[in-house]
């Protein structure tokens, strides 16, 4: 097993930045491939981020590229999303997620069968 516990959310007003935490404990979570979902109101979740296990391939889509990045440190079993430029739009519940079966490619198409997940924490954008 595998916990995720996200910190980092808050209220920003738009064209400003947040940094989510991820903080990973249990079982080997540094064997995992990490990312980065989420999900608005009324909206189904949606892929943002991943990262491989050894931090060398990031995958991004296609609404936050250029804005957001993802890095990760295994020293510290943690995860990070700095969110940059942030929208309206950004706004949702962001949730840390962990796979031992996908790539950090892959994962960008498996937001519905990912191994583990966190919490989430809310990040609100006001305009």
């Amino acid at each position: 097993q595998v916990q995720l516990v996200e910190s980092g959310g808050g209220l920003v007003q738009a064209g400003g930045s947040l940094r989510l935490s991820c903080a990973a404990s249990g079982r080997t979570s540094s064997n995992y491939r990490l990312g980065w979902l989420r999900q608005a109101p009324g909206k189904e979740r949606e892929f943002v981020a991943s990262i491989s296990i050894g931090g060398g391939n990031t995958v991004y889509a296609d609404s936050v590229k250029g804005r957001f990045t993802i890095s990760r440190d295994n020293a510290k079993n943690t995860v990070y999303l700095q969110m940059n430029g942030l929208r309206p739009d950004d706004a949702a519940k962001y949730y840390c997620a962990a796979t031992v079966r996908y790539t950090a490619a892959q994962m960008a198409g498996k937001a519905g069968a990912l191994d583990y997940w966190g919490k989430g924490t809310l990040v609100t954008v006001s305009s």
